[in-house]
């Protein structure tokens, strides 16, 4: 699915970030330091990014 656009609980702009946080933890770069040099500092969203699980080729496998 989307990464949500917005922190749930403040706010801020999340989504921006998804891609580049992938990207860097696929590069073996701890987590948490990959999220602070993002701008991403604040618990709840590192919780929104954490907790987003990207089902989109899940989903496109089946045909309503």
């Amino acid at each position: 699915m989307m990464v949500p656009v917005r922190c749930f609980t403040c706010g801020k702009v999340v989504a921006e970030h998804y891609e580049e946080f992938l990207k860097r933890v696929e590069k073996k770069e701890d987590p948490k330091k990959a999220l602070e040099d993002l701008g991403i500092e604040r618990y709840c969203c590192k919780r929104t990014i954490f907790s987003h699980v990207d089902l989109v080729d899940e989903i496109l496998r089946y045909k309503v």
